[in-house]
């Protein structure tokens, strides 16, 4: 009887001990996002529903088709083009090697006129810009077609990228040149330098205004961050490639212009600026589009007829990516839902948290 209670007394210490482990060391599992397809519709010869006009659209371009769709869904512009096009949430316009007098047209197919400079059309967020035959000057267009202001240089430009203020340009000679939307003056003109070939590869300018950020250069090519300060740009931070590319590549600020993002041969490199840190992420493809969530930076990467997502987090990780092949694809985000264009289709994945 006596040899029961010893072997019973320890048992039971386990079995209590083993209660309270799981009572307080039992901690709930962490959510992850999930990527859900929601729906997908073909872009060729598509049902136009025209009763969706004061719908919010997004636009799309694949292959040689262009248009609108809402986020239900729904194609509400659809049409093919021959030769080249430029698109945004507001414009779009056709032309072929020889614009001239370029037709554009909103985003519901109505004619809003002619673009007076011969040119090719760029139409980026709200602002429409014209670049000049010669590759080395640019003009700012209104919404009627008529020119607002020009630039006009000698030296070919090589980089482009503007917000709804502000314009930064890159230019073969290592030059970058930062103007004021409205009035076009030059608000800011530097050489990053560093580099035995200094030509400006990529570029982007902050939603502010205050940072400009470029690749530029062959033979100690180089990442360079600038701040303005005193009307004058500073460089804050910069690294050197050690294996450089060749092309032209991306450059991209994050919307709260806290982070930047940029592209260099089987790279993504991103620096904080608030906390001074950069990041490296490997990568096997070229990335051709960044878009951005709440959530997530979106990377659309390419190698040859394989397309690949790579999703980046707010701490700068690669949380995932997927891939799938396509002759043509695009990525857009839009009230932070992601859509993916696959060479005739266009797919709404929704992000959610499980």
């Amino acid at each position: 009887m006596k040899s029961k209670k010893i072997i019973i007394l320890p048992c039971l210490v386990i079995f209590l001990l083993t209660i309270f482990y799981i009572i307080f060391a039992a901690k709930p599992l962490a959510k992850e996002f999930q990527l859900i397809p929601e729906w997908k519709i073909s872009v060729i010869s598509p049902i136009i529903d025209k009763n969706l006009n004061e719908k919010e659209t997004i636009y799309f371009k694949l292959g040689q088709e262009l248009g609108y769709f809402t986020e239900e869904g729904k194609i509400t512009f659809c049409q093919t083009f021959p030769f080249q096009a430029s698109i945004s949430d507001k414009y779009f316009s056709t032309y072929s090697t020889n614009a001239k007098n370029t037709y554009f047209f909103d985003n519901k197919g109505n004619s809003k006129g002619f673009i007076e400079a011969a040119g090719y059309p760029y139409f980026i967020e709200e602002n429409t810009f014209v670049f000049l035959p010669g590759g080395n000057s640019f003009s700012k267009i209104y919404d009627n077609g008529k020119t607002e202001w020009t630039y006009e240089g000698t030296i070919p430009l090589t980089a482009f990228n503007s917000k709804n203020s502000f314009s930064a340009a890159g230019f073969a000679d290592g030059r970058i040149i930062i103007f004021d939307n409205h009035s076009g003056n030059i608000i800011g003109d530097y050489m990053p330098g560093g580099s035995d070939f200094p030509v400006i590869l990529g570029i982007d300018i902050s939603n502010d205004g205050k940072y400009v950020a470029s690749i530029s250069g062959q033979d100690k090519q180089r990442f360079v961050l600038s701040q303005t300060e005193n009307q004058k740009q500073k460089i804050i931070y910069h690294n050197f490639i050690n294996d450089g590319s060749l092309y032209r590549t991306l450059v991209y600020f994050t919307k709260n212009n806290e982070r930047v993002f940029y592209i260099y041969k089987n790279n993504i490199g991103i620096y904080n600026i608030k906390s001074e840190e950069n990041f490296t992420i490997p990568i096997s493809d070229r990335i051709i589009n960044i878009e951005e969530s709440e959530d997530f930076v979106f990377l659309l990467g390419k190698t040859k007829n394989t397309y690949t997502v790579y999703l980046v987090d707010k701490t700068n990780t690669l949380e995932g990516k997927f891939s799938f092949d396509a002759k043509s694809a695009f990525i857009r985000v839009f009230k932070n839902n992601l859509y993916i264009g696959n060479d005739t289709y266009i797919s709404k994945i929704t992000l959610t948290r499980e």
